[in-house]
């Protein structure tokens, strides 16, 4: 999943919420989905209280986070010089 790919299945809209990020069709910021996992609950209990929430787009804004994440940490990697003491 690249971030490109996620257009279709999160958005911002300055008329909708803001322009919070949230889930397409849906007025679910994507920052709901983060505080429960972060609050340790599982998916399924986010999608039980997000019902109009498909679990195609949760799992979809894991995996982008996942890679954006994969990319940072590799980028750095690539960047870091390796000193000799």
């Amino acid at each position: 999943m690249t971030i490109d790919e996620l257009i279709g299945i999160v958005h911002s809209d300055p008329e909708i919420m803001g322009g919070t990020p949230v889930f397409v069709d849906t007025r679910v910021p994507l920052q709901n989905l983060v505080d429960a996992l972060e609050g340790g609950e599982s998916i399924e209990d986010f999608l039980e209280g997000f019902p109009t929430v498909t679990r195609a787009q949760a799992i979809a804004v894991i995996e982008a986070g996942q890679l954006k994440m994969l990319e940072t940490v590799g980028y750095a990697h690539s960047h870091i010089r390796t000193h000799k003491w």
